[in-house]
């Protein structure tokens, strides 16, 4: 009975592993997609690694994924992030086969997979299931021959490196979908809706919370590449609040708001519109000849000069910033990834026309942005309240114009001058200094929802830049009034020093008595006092100085001629080029158009806001300077 009971249980351990290791939950399949010196080994976690017997080393990537990331490395020549990130990302969706992935077989596999939950937890398994059910289903769908287990290993590796690098075995349904929705073959707007919607509730909309997973699982992916920084860091908050003022402060948004939002290729998401100009630019020529290396016809994309006749370069020597010996490359630069119509070419004789009689100080004032900024640089409120500015910290005067004088430098560094007039090859190219504009056939750029939402944004941004200037001329004169006060009380203390000497005299007298004392101590106190209003004075001289020069810089901004704004927002939409390191990149969306805010009189409601805010200045004034024993506040 005891070696029929051995044999029983050793024969149910051989079924088990072999159940393991061929049965539908195995990766035993998946060996035949590495060559020897290499063999596919799997963690007890089940995610994958590689050992080369040769070397005697192991890895967590796939011997052809290291291939890959060598490739790419020859694409760091690219002086513009976005499209640095979007041409080595370009490479990785060929490699894995996922440019002729339909976002509709897609979308099927998910409900097969019943892949609804954004936050439901995958393990590899389940990965590897459904890659293997894609994978499969493009053989068929495409009549074309497909390494099945090399491609499922392979997008495996890249999801995993994206979402899982510390190799724990475990991927998020929506990191699962935005992997595979970002690189496959389908029109930008068609992903952008269908990405929403994995996000949005029943009724269509999503919250700040959904929204930002959204974001961040889309930022991890030029996370890998190691260009984050080019689209203004790992933080996703910057870009949510950016979304919802679309909705006008509404505590949810809709597709359509998200939609004007995309359009506007903001500065954490524009690498995706830029990877399908990459791609619809690959099959295009132009017949031009690129006046650098003599290319002709071009291929790809085609650079036209704005301030120069017949200058047109190829992408090679636009990219990497190869230059005619001795020539100059002007700016503003036209960007085509389709070929060029008549019209086209008329449009652009006019405005290199119009750029001939430009000074190189007005492309310097006036710079078009090709990419909608989301990065604050003084970033340090991560709260989810979508306002259109932090909220003031309204503790006490000083923290007030500290926080102006943080939203004044703000707003200067996001009109810096992001243009030069002209590129040598020994100036730095990269996209934090040029933008480019673009010609898209599937884009309008003169959108009247583009215009509306630009306008709304510089709208909010006037107003604002309104209330503080009033704020701070109302603080200006209350502490100008006190000034004035303080100053006749130290006129009137002048006197001091006369007294003292009387003093001193009545006590050589004989007959000086109690009130020669009395007029000695009156004196030290009247010094004294002297000394505290001096010391406030300066105190008050030096806030002052502090307010005038806010209010002036102020004015300056408020006071910008309409056509400085106006500049931008009469050309069609910009490259955008994400700047990286403080934040953006490559490809342009429209420019801003800003509307002039003119100043209107004051509303009932503004006026007893303004008492409010007057009435809290005189009591903070009151304590910071207290009013003697005996005398009476002139405030």
């Amino acid at each position: 009975m005891m070696p029929l009971l051995g044999s029983i249980e050793e024969r149910l351990k051989q079924l088990q592993d072999a159940h393991r290791d061929f049965g539908p939950g195995s990766q035993h399949f998946l060996s035949s997609s590495v060559q020897i010196p290499w063999e596919r080994a799997i963690s007890p976690n089940k995610v994958p690694y590689y050992i080369n017997h040769q070397a005697q080393t192991t890895c967590w990537d796939h011997p052809k994924m290291t291939e890959l990331y060598q490739a790419l490395a020859d694409l760091n020549n690219i002086k513009f992030s976005a499209y640095r990130t979007a041409m080595k990302l370009r490479r990785v969706q060929k490699v894995l086969r996922l440019d002729l992935m339909a976002l509709g077989s897609l979308g099927e596999l998910f409900r097969e997979q019943d892949l609804q939950q954004p936050e439901q937890v995958l393990d590899v398994v389940d990965v590897i299931h459904g890659l293997t059910a894609l994978y499969e289903r493009l053989e068929e769908e495409h009549s074309v021959m497909v390494n099945i287990p090399l491609c499922v290993d392979m997008c495996l590796n890249w999801l995993l490196n994206v979402y899982d690098s510390p190799r724990n075995g475990k991927v998020r349904v929506l990191s699962f979908k935005m992997g595979l929705v970002s690189l496959c073959n389908a029109d930008v707007q068609e992903k952008y809706k269908f990405l929403f919607r994995q996000v949005a509730c029943p009724g269509g909309s999503t919250d700040q919370r959904h929204l930002s997973m959204l974001l961040h699982e889309a930022i991890q992916i030029p996370r890998q590449l190691g260009e984050v920084a080019a689209f203004g860091g790992s933080n996703v908050e910057p870009s949510v609040r950016s979304c919802f003022r679309v909705a006008s402060g509404k505590a949810t948004i809709e597709v359509s708001h998200f939609l004007e939002w995309m359009s506007l290729e903001p500065q954490s998401m524009v690498w995706l519109p830029v990877l399908h100009r990459v791609a619809a630019a690959e099959s295009t020529k132009h017949q031009a000849k690129c006046s650098v290396c003599k290319q002709c016809p071009i291929k790809g994309f085609r650079y036209r000069s704005l301030k120069q006749f017949n200058v047109d370069i190829c992408q090679t020597c636009f990219l990497t910033g190869r230059t005619t010996k001795g020539k100059k490359l002007h700016y503003p630069i036209m960007e085509y990834y389709t070929p060029t119509t008549s019209g086209e070419k008329m449009r652009d004789f006019a405005k290199t026309l119009k750029n001939k009689f430009r000074s190189k100080q007005y492309f310097t004032k006036h710079p078009q942005r090709g990419y909608l900024p989301v990065q604050s640089v003084l970033e340090a409120d991560t709260s989810e309240t979508p306002c259109s500015s932090p909220r003031l910290p309204h503790a006490d005067t000083h923290s007030r114009i500290e926080h102006y004088a943080s939203r004044l430098a703000e707003m200067e560094s996001q009109n810096c001058s992001f243009f030069t007039d002209s590129l040598s090859p020994d100036e730095s190219l990269d996209e934090d200094q040029y933008l480019l504009r673009h010609s898209s056939p599937a884009l309008d750029p003169d959108s009247p929802c583009q215009h509306m939402l630009l306008a709304q944004l510089e709208h909010q941004d006037k107003d604002q830049l309104q209330r503080t200037l009033a704020r701070l001329e109302n603080e200006n004169r209350v502490l100008q009034g006190e000034y004035r006060r303080l100053k006749w009380k130290h006129e009137e203390a002048a006197s001091v020093p006369m007294l003292m000497e009387a003093g001193e005299e009545a006590l050589g007298s004989p007959t000086g008595g109690a009130q020669d004392e009395e007029l000695l101590a009156e004196a030290r106190v009247l010094r004294q006092h002297k000394s505290r209003l001096e010391t406030r004075m300066q105190i008050l001289e030096d806030h002052n100085k502090q307010l005038e020069s806010q209010l002036r810089r102020l004015r300056e901004l408020l006071l910008q001629p309409k056509d400085d704004s106006e500049a931008n927002g009469s050309e069609p939409s910009t490259l955008s080029s994400p700047v990286s390191g403080a934040g953006r990149h490559g490809e342009p969306a429209e420019s801003r158009e800003t509307t002039d805010t003119e100043t209107a009189g004051e509303e009932p409601e503004h006026e007893q806001d303004t008492v409010l805010q007057l009435q809290e200045v005189i009591e903070q004034l009151r304590n910071v300077f207290p009013s003697e024993p005996g005398t009476t506040s002139h405030i």
